[in-house]
């Protein structure tokens, strides 16, 4: 992955005028921020952030009202009365933007800018994981109805050189990087910052435009000889393509908003996302598993029971069960059970996936629930899985995380995971630079 040949054939990321909030408007830019759109999952997580600052992000990303066209409708009137109230303003002149997060030894550092969205023919931007064609469908809606893109994607690439050599990467200081992106970025975190912030969750985070003419050639040059994978919005993704191909390429639709990572310097974490089956009791997943699969149960604490998953996945495929106040391993799935549910014709990869195997195997065949919004719902976070779980009197199903190299392989294969098989992170904070589609 780490050149797609000529210069001027892989990455081409353009500046703009970047929407941020006006941090006189604001109760502070920590309480406007959000996670992205599909982590906030808990009714009372959005509520949190809606009483946090009457103009938090989520009321745009996520806005509540009683049809999918009246929230779309209220967005784009929210987004239009904040920009005449100046509580968001545009940047003078276009620009890149360096963006740091920073977790006690965790750091983390890209550029974001607008991405000249590619065929996927062309190989430029690699996804790894198909997509809910209803998610597709109401992120269209509200872009067309704000006409902004208000949240980056996070994309990967591997650039040149050694991993220690950011200024401010433990062991490392920057001063053989001489050229290319890292370079540009090694220069700019010496200045002041447009903005710093520490979220709740303890990150801290930072954020420079990058204007100069010759840091930006820089940078393109770069970014020419490279592709990218896809870590996290491939819902956004799809939806970007659909709307470039509603406009005309040359337009601002032509182009997306995200956020390029170089793991060579900044590898991300992988975690898994875990469903939620909302009406299947435990009790009756675990007795459809007879004969078809090993279970025991876990009496311990959620950590003990993660820790029994990751032993047993690494030798197989494994899943842990919860919701009634336990924890159930599944794991040594019967081999021709598998022959007889998972497809034969992708690689074996692909074939040995714990998601693949939980949705063509366990949900498709043993338990038989459709993959809709009303019956499975995607949560990123362990513990509210569980919690959600126990509540309603559904089953959390807890996945061991897949390696990065696995992801990478089969997205070079052109082969897409299940949706939903990945987490990568840290994400970046929602709110902190927006992109309208009008003012570029």
């Amino acid at each position: 992955m780490n050149t797609t040949g000529p210069a001027g054939k892989g990455l081409r990321l353009n500046p703009f005028r970047g929407l941020r909030y006006v941090p006189e408007r604001v109760g502070s830019l920590a309480a406007v921020t959000s996670p992205p759109y599909d982590v906030v999952v808990r009714p009372d997580g959005l509520h949190h952030l809606e009483s946090a600052d009457p103009h938090n992000i989520v009321r745009l990303i996520l806005p509540q009202a009683a049809t999918p066209g009246d929230r779309h409708r209220q967005a784009a009137s929210t987004l239009s009365r904040w920009l005449s109230e100046g509580v968001l303003a545009a940047d003078p002149e276009p620009a890149l933007y360096v963006y740091e997060q920073r977790d006690g030894d965790m750091l983390q550092r890209g550029v974001i800018g607008a991405l000249a969205l590619s065929a996927p023919a062309d190989g430029i931007v690699l996804p790894h994981e198909d997509v809910m064609p209803d998610v597709v469908e109401d992120r269209a809606a509200l872009m067309r109805a704000t006409a902004a893109n208000l949240e980056p994607l996070l994309l990967t690439y591997r650039g040149e050189g050694d991993a220690t050599v950011d200024a401010g990467t433990p062991g490392g200081s920057g001063a053989d990087v001489t050229s290319g992106t890292a370079a540009v970025i090694a220069r700019t975190i010496g200045r002041d910052p447009l903005l710093a912030t520490t979220t709740e969750d303890g990150f801290r985070h930072r954020l420079w435009s990058v204007t100069d003419p010759a840091d930006l050639a820089e940078i393109a040059d770069d970014l020419s000889h490279h592709q990218a994978l896809i870590a996290d919005g491939h819902h956004r993704w799809a939806t970007y393509l659909r709307l470039r191909d509603e406009h005309p390429a040359t337009g601002p639709w032509g182009y997306g908003l995200v956020l390029l990572v170089d793991t060579v310097r900044h590898p991300l974490r992988v975690r898994a996302i875990h469903r939620l089956l909302h009406g299947l009791p435990v009790d009756r997943a675990v007795a459809a598993l007879s004969g078809s699969f090993r279970v025991r149960t876990i009496d311990g604490p959620l950590s003990e029971a993660l820790d029994a998953l990751a032993d047993a996945a690494a030798s197989g495929n494994a899943f842990l069960l919860a919701g009634d106040g336990r924890f159930h391993l599944v794991d040594r799935p019967d081999e021709d059970l598998l022959a007889r549910t998972v497809r034969a014709d992708r690689p074996a990869a692909w074939r040995e996936l714990d998601a693949t195997v939980l949705h063509s195997t366990l949900l498709d065949h043993v338990w038989r629930i459709p993959d809709a919004p009303e019956h499975i719902a995607y949560i990123h976070d362990t513990e509210a899985a569980v919690d959600q779980a126990e509540r309603h009197g559904g089953t959390a199903v807890l996945l061991h995380p897949v390696r990065e190299e696995v992801v990478l392989d089969l997205a070079r294969q052109g082969v897409t995971m299940p949706r939903k098989s990945t987490s990568f992170g840290p994400k970046p904070a929602t709110g902190l630079v927006l992109r309208s589609l009008t003012v570029d």
